[in-house]
């Protein structure tokens, strides 16, 4: 259990300092080649229905999985330490929050100096919306909007599957590292398809229907487990705790998705902001309905108190996930 602690903690501490390694064989762009691939091979056999979407599922997924346990094995096989320290690395390299925070400081910058075009680029490069059209607010609204989806999708939900992955392993009476690992790479096997093939719209609508819906199921818990993480880290760092769970209680069900409005509608409470309106999209305007509706429209300083928010959520997470294993592993042992 000590090495299963130790690989999520430096992973963090990593990314806290490092931030998303760039490098050609990063986890998420394999899968993303992988994905792209298949998925045209797959459509070039006329499997573009929703048949050929689980098949798109099972073969990247498989492929993922059998070429880290077979690299591992590998590499352990050299040397043990080396293993580890693949693990290491795709934990590290699945972890996604220090980025977050620094391309939302470029939006903020802008529109403190009152430089909206700057603003509009900057967030552009951090959101799928439209943003040709969007005033300060608007602005305003998208990147705090992005920082509490993506704490979500891109830190919480691998830390949670990492966490529980292992768990089970250890309460199975297995070595909990290699289980951890691969739970995280099915998440973002799982996150990589919704977001290449996930959409509704387009001439394959049911191709990507299996793929979104595992995205979804992989982030069912952790988006409802992000309201307690989030009330705590709003207390902490003094925002509106209460009215954030009040809001968060009344609007996360409001999205398409039944996950995404979790985390924004309790930032709008906590933030006494409104999220989410009419978003204009490449493919046209969305009218999503409001979250925090009758606060104020979100500025600069809401963009600064969401990262603190989300920032002190992710150490609480942490810290959380560190507990929980200790706690596993006093009680067994």
């Amino acid at each position: 259990m000590l090495e299963f602690s130790a690989i999520i903690s430096f992973a963090y501490i990593l990314d806290l300092i490092f931030g998303d390694p760039r490098y050609p064989c990063h986890p998420v762009r394999i899968i993303g080649l992988g994905t792209s691939l298949t998925g045209k091979a797959l459509k070039a056999l006329k499997l573009d229905g929703k048949g050929g979407g689980i098949l798109l599922v099972c073969i990247t997924a498989g492929c993922t999985l059998g070429a880290y346990i077979a690299l591992r094995g590998f590499l352990e096989g050299l040397f043990p330490l080396i293993g580890l320290g693949l693990d290491l690395f795709i934990c590290y390299s699945l972890l996604a929050f220090k980025d977050l925070i620094v391309h939302i400081e470029p939006v903020v910058r802008a529109l403190e100096a009152n430089d909206l075009a700057g603003a509009r680029e900057a967030v552009a490069m951090t959101v799928g919306r439209d943003v040709r059209h969007l005033d300060r607010e608007g602005v305003s609204r998208a990147a705090v909007e992005t920082l509490a989806e993506n704490f979500v999708d891109g830190f919480l939900s691998p830390l949670f599957w990492y966490v529980a992955g292992g768990l089970i392993a250890f309460l199975l009476g297995w070595h909990p590292v290699i289980p951890a690992i691969c739970f995280m790479l099915l998440f973002k096997v799982a996150s990589t398809l919704d977001s290449m093939v996930g959409y509704k719209t387009g001439p394959f609508p049911a191709f990507g229907c299996a793929g979104a819906r595992l995205d979804d199921l992989f982030n069912f818990v952790p988006a409802r487990l992000s309201l307690v993480i989030l009330l705590v880290a709003a207390w902490v760092v003094r925002l509106h705790a209460m009215d954030g769970l009040r809001v968060a209680l009344r609007d996360r069900l409001k999205h398409e998705s039944p996950n995404s409005a979790h985390a924004e509608s309790f930032a709008a409470g906590a933030l006494h902001i409104r999220l989410g309106g009419p978003t204009r999209y490449p493919d046209g305007l969305k009218q999503k309905p409001w979250l925090g509706e009758g606060f104020a429209d979100p500025g600069p300083q809401d963009i600064r108190k969401a990262v603190h928010l989300v920032s002190q959520s992710a150490a609480i997470a942490m810290l959380g996930s560190l507990a929980a294993i200790l706690v596993v592993q006093q009680f067994l042992c």
